[in-house]
């Protein structure tokens, strides 16, 4: 079965044309040769998120197989829902699902199930769909939509993601789809997001997960990303860079009351 957009139109230009000029002005130019294990990208609207968004995708090599994971904001379905299959459809045209890549890991990950109702309305991975297709038209992906997984469940399940990259013979790119602290003040804002992406710049996933939870920090995807950095570490990745970090109010102006987002490369 195929998936429809759900917010196109919404969260990013619904006609083909506008959403390939703005995508072209989000990433200028694409580094081909910069292979990654893992990124986290933002998931607002583009005209807040996106400048952010592409400047990650533009610093960085996107590999024919991709997988997003990202919060599940309407806690509809399974906590760790994979979409495995037929294939999803977004303004650019259709983008494959990896159905051999989706196999090997509900193989090995035991927290993950075949599940599409999870996916049918949530945005936090739709919107990384056409960034994906503009940097490698090639590319297939494997959706994972988590849901409230306790924290040994994460790390487990990014070690066994890792298991399954490594027996892989060809690149695969982890996107965590998460925006940042929500509906605070930019300086209350960007306090508290910085204490979040020190442990992610040291990929220190349970202290990603420990400083949110204590300080609550309002990170939407702080489940994927620790995912994310459990995976890469065990991929033997040895750092985080946010190459990009901002607010709504560098947008509307307004900076009572924001939401955060930022940009990070994991290598």
């Amino acid at each position: 079965m195929d998936r429809s957009p759900a917010v196109a139109g919404q969260f990013y230009p619904k006609q083909t044309a506008a959403l390939q000029a703005a995508l072209e002005s989000y990433c200028p130019t694409i580094n081909e040769a910069n292979l990654v294990p893992g990124v986290i990208s933002p998931h607002a609207g583009y005209m807040y998120s996106g400048t952010i968004a592409g400047k990650l995708f533009s610093q960085i090599s996107i590999p024919d197989k991709v997988i997003l994971i990202g919060p599940n904001h309407h806690g509809s379905g399974h906590p760790g829902a994979l979409y495995n299959m037929g294939n999803w459809e977004t303004p650019l045209g259709e983008i494959e699902i990896d159905l051999e890549l989706s196999a090997a890991i509900l193989d090995s990950c035991l927290h993950f199930s075949p599940d599409d109702v999870a996916h049918r309305r949530e945005h936090s991975l739709e919107v990384q769909v056409p960034f994906i297709q503009y940097c490698n038209p090639a590319a297939k992906i494997v959706p994972i939509c988590l849901g409230h997984l306790p924290l040994e469940v994460l790390i487990e399940s990014g070690h066994s993601l890792a298991d399954v990259i490594s027996a892989c013979d060809e690149p695969v790119l982890i996107i965590a789809s998460s925006d940042m602290t929500h509906f605070e003040s930019a300086d209350a804002a960007r306090k508290k997001d910085l204490l979040a992406l020190a442990h992610v710049e040291n990929l220190d996933a349970e202290g990603l997960y420990r400083t949110v939870r204590d300080n609550r920090i309002s990170m939407c995807g702080v489940l994927p990303s620790v995912v994310m950095l459990a995976a890469a570490r065990k991929l033997g990745a040895t750092r985080g860079e946010v190459v990009s970090y901002g607010t709504s109010g560098d947008v509307t102006g307004d900076n009572s009351d924001v939401v955060g987002y930022a940009g990070v490369i994991v290598q």
